[in-house]
């Protein structure tokens, strides 16, 4: 795994070397992602590099899930900073639907299993060709063999074979006893990648089934929603608290700095998620500022002692168009109304508490 090479603002450098002369016994040998040493029980972003985090936290360990060089990684650690050494799980087919472009996989423990949910397509660029995939475990091992269910249904006709339409960044969700399936698509199949995204939202009879027809729930239509090159919902992340649902998502250019995270509203979990009337759409609700920029696609967990809720979330490297980003973690919290309040990002290589609970 890389690690940056930033320049350090010098007033920020040189308040840490003070630190540091000033308190040596206190000093631990960590480091932010940019080698800078951090103080004792505190970390720096970013953590590490990459983009698209997955976190899912099972039994005391956190589970990290990334794809890298055509095939999914995953690695386990107790720590939420330190994610471990991550190990091929699964590699690209030399042929088929999904043999290249492996995007934003995620890691899910369902009726028993691991499941890993992914993006790929038969060729690229031009991205026209992707779609959504599954993976079983094997056995109840995350880091042991995974079996292909192949692609999952995200179209309008579930009754015509092969009607499949463009998806990615597809999160399985339970409510109220019933699974439910989330991604970011484009209305038809298109020539061109630089084609409209919008969420829906489907049923799903099995981790690897989806039984319905798709409901479109979000569009880019709202000003801070739209880009200046390509209007785009993606990347949506379910978050509950207070017996409200909100699916946090990901708008405008990914290879932009404008690009920032938004909110849809479920304001009762008993109500039909598959009714686009039920959603209220609140944006933006995570921007990047004069330091941090492009932020984007999030991953919800809790400190190893359950008692404070953190957000991993990729942002860009630089100002300069394109996917040249790392990975980053901050604590939030939920307002009086229930809804979270992700504060601002915080720059790269500021102290920051460990989470509560990790050593």
């Amino acid at each position: 795994m890389s690690m940056l090479n930033k320049k350090i603002p010098i007033i920020l450098l040189i308040n840490l070397l003070i630190w540091t002369g000033c308190n040596r016994k206190s000093v631990s040998p960590s480091q932010s992602g940019t080698g800078i040493p951090v103080p004792a029980g505190m970390f720096a972003n970013p953590i590490m590099d990459g983009a698209d985090p997955w976190v899912f936290k099972k039994d005391g360990l956190y589970y990290f899930c990334q794809s890298r060089a055509g095939g999914i990684y995953v690695a386990k650690s107790q720590s939420m900073t330190k994610p471990g050494t991550f190990s091929q799980v699964w590699k690209a087919p030399a042929s088929g639907w999904n043999r290249t472009n492996i995007w934003a996989p995620e890691l899910h423990y369902l009726n028993g299993k691991w499941y890993i949910y992914y993006a790929a397509g038969e060729a690229g660029p031009p991205f026209i060709h992707q779609k959504s995939g599954v993976l079983e475990s094997v056995t109840s091992d995350a880091m042991g063999a995974y079996t292909d269910k192949g692609m999952l249904y995200t179209g309008d006709d579930i009754t015509v074979s092969g009607s499949a339409r463009w998806a990615i960044d597809l999160t399985p969700f339970y409510l109220n006893g019933q699974l439910y399936a989330v991604w970011s698509g484009w209305e038809q199949n298109a020539s061109t990648d630089r084609t409209p995204q919008h969420l829906y939202i489907a049923t799903m009879s099995n981790p690897w089934t989806i039984n319905s027809n798709r409901i479109k729930i979000s569009s880019p239509e709202q000003p801070w929603e739209k880009g200046t090159e390509l209007d785009l919902n993606e990347g949506p992340e379910l978050l509950k608290n207070q017996n409200k649902a909100f699916i946090i998502y990901s708008c405008r250019e990914s290879w932009l700095p404008a690009y920032q995270l938004a909110q849809l509203t479920l304001s009762d979990t008993l109500l039909n998620p598959m009714e686009k009337t039920n959603w209220m759409k609140k944006g933006p609700v995570f921007t990047g500022t004069s330091q941090v920029y492009g932020v984007g696609h999030v991953s919800f967990t809790t400190s190893p002692d359950n008692t404070e809720n953190w957000m991993y979330y990729h942002s860009k490297k630089s100002t300069t168009p394109g996917w040249e980003r790392d990975i980053r973690l901050q604590k939030f919290t939920f307002n009086t109304d229930g809804s979270p309040d992700f504060v601002t990002p915080i720059p790269v290589n500021t102290p920051i508490h460990l989470p509560s609970g990790e050593k």
